[in-house]
């Protein structure tokens, strides 16, 4: 149903900018329709269950100002981390994400406002009836009446509004802004991910260098042990069993050194990709696995809510579906339309701009839908749904970030432990296998004694490392659930979304 409810005749002298007054009045009594936006409890515990008994290790890091990373006091990973935010080409995805949804965001308001046209024109006709009319910038007409041929001038402007009576744009305007904290905070989570993932590549590497380091300790000292073997073979005192054991430890440790290198090369191309870098401009000095593992507290778990960005994402994604709800209850009402015109038309066109030639007209329009089979209703209904599920995301997500927390607390904690039980255990190991050495060249025990401890000593060596490298990653995993230093108050602010000039074309 279509209705007119005003509208003037042609070359009236009433001012068309009366019109702006019907604009700001309608404005400002519009109401808007549908459910405002309250954000729904999520289950927060009081405390986190595995901080019992739980102290944070030293060095405590919890006053460091800057990058996250910078509580690992190394430099190469410092210079590392800062090429992500620039280079990295998955940020730089969700970078553009984000200034897509920005610009959603003003095409959104600009429904909010008039749509103005300008539109000059002339024509040349003949001067009589029967005559054919033609454009100046084309043909002429083909008339034989004896008449002269007349120019009409014209230029004329309209303005098309529809006013935000129900709130249905600015409910759209509402979403669109939510949508746009949403990607800001999904690239905000996307640099903390590639940021963790860098740092995690950068442990594993450097816990490749510590283990490359070890097995050549570990082969210089077999090959001591080989030559004293094979020198009491020689010299009769030894069976060559035990030289060529002896000789076959060796070059096992050898070829375990030389595939150590497989690993490292993966883990240096990682870094070079997420850097933004191919792999062959990219090489990492080697350096040994730090042994200090800082440890941020993880907080009061009601302040994870304001910190982790994935948790964020998933509340501003309430508010843009629970807007969506507000612009399928506004189909149920009228759809209101207004419009205006006004020019000069007329000869010649040196007077074309006179009060008389001028024209104008102003009219308004009402549409409503009176029957559509029920299909407003299933979409409030369907928007209510997907509203819903936003709210059981937002939940999961809240309940996820606090496992994370939980997981690596424990992680820390237990590692910690076992860290302490496997430097025992080297330092026991070691000392067996010199107790065990210097038996055997007193030709007291079998060498098969010697290689025994031999082998349990770099295998609790190397758990001593795997525990080593797994509290770092365990570190920097839980500086990533915490959100990296990150806060809510660094969404772009709702004002800011929608600062622009509306005069803009």
């Amino acid at each position: 149903m279509s209705v007119t409810l005003f509208k003037p005749v042609h070359r009236q002298r009433t001012p068309v900018a009366r019109v702006a007054g019907v604009f700001l009045s309608l404005t400002l009594s519009a109401c808007m329709v549908g459910p405002d936006y309250h954000k729904p409890d999520a289950p927060v515990p009081v405390a986190y269950k595995e901080t019992k008994g739980w102290t944070v290790a030293q060095p405590q890091d919890a006053s460091d100002r800057g990058p996250w990373w910078s509580i690992y006091h190394d430099p190469e990973l410092d210079q590392l981390e800062r090429q992500v935010e620039t280079s990295n080409q998955t940020v730089k995805q969700f970078e553009a994400e984000y200034q897509n949804a920005v610009a959603l965001v003003r095409e959104a308001r600009a429904s909010l406002f008039p749509t103005a046209t300008i539109n000059p024109g002339v024509t040349r006709s003949s001067g009589s009836g029967g005559g054919g009319t033609g454009s100046i910038f084309g043909g002429s007409g083909g008339g034989r009446s004896g008449g002269a041929p007349v120019t009409q001038y014209s230029i004329e402007g309209t303005v098309d509004w529809s006013p935000d009576v129900w709130g249905k744009v600015r409910r759209q305007v509402e979403s669109q802004v939510a949508l746009a904290q949403v990607n800001a905070a999904d690239l905000a989570n996307a640099k903390l991910s590639a940021q963790m993932t860098l740092a995690t590549d950068y442990f594993d590497l450097r816990a490749e260098d510590s283990l490359a380091e070890l097995l050549r300790q570990t082969v210089a000292a077999f090959q001591r042990a080989y030559d004293i073997v094979n020198n009491q073979y020689r010299a009769g005192t030894s069976s060559s069993a035990d030289a060529v054991t002896a000789q076959a430890q060796l070059e096992g440790a050898r070829a375990e050194l030389v595939g150590v290198g497989v690993q490292r090369a993966i883990f240096e191309h990682a870094i070079a990709v997420l850097t933004g870098h191919p792999p062959s401009d990219l090489t990492i000095p080697p350096a040994l696995l730090t042994p200090d593992v800082p440890v941020l507290p993880p907080g009061l778990p009601s302040t994870l809510l304001e910190r982790n960005p994935t948790i964020a994402a998933a509340e501003r994604q309430m508010q843009e579906e629970n807007a969506l709800i507000g612009v399928q209850v506004a189909a149920f009402y009228p759809d209101i339309s207004l419009s205006t015109l006004g020019g000069f038309a007329g000869n010649p066109l040196s007077q074309l701009f006179t009060t008389a030639n001028s024209l104008w007209s102003l009219g308004a329009s009402a549409s409503e839908t009176l029957f559509a089979g029920g299909a407003r209703t299933a979409a409030v209904q369907a928007a209510r749904a997907v509203y819903d599920q936003s709210v059981a995301n937002y939940r999961q997500t809240v309940l996820t970030a606090f496992q994370q927390v939980e997981d690596e607390v424990a992680s820390l904690r237990i590692l910690e432990q076992q860290e302490q039980a496997e430097t025992i255990a080297v330092a026991s190991a070691q000392k067996a296998v010199n107790v065990l050495f210097n038996q055997y060249r007193s030709g007291t025990v079998a060498y098969t004694a010697v290689i025994t401890e031999q082998e349990i000593l770099l295998g609790d060596q190397q758990t001593a490392l795997s525990v080593q490298q797994s509290r770092l990653v365990a570190s920097v995993a839980l500086v990533g659930a915490l959100g990296g230093g990150w806060h809510t108050g660094d969404l772009p602010d709702k004002d800011k979304l929608q600062d622009w000039n509306p005069l803009l074309p």
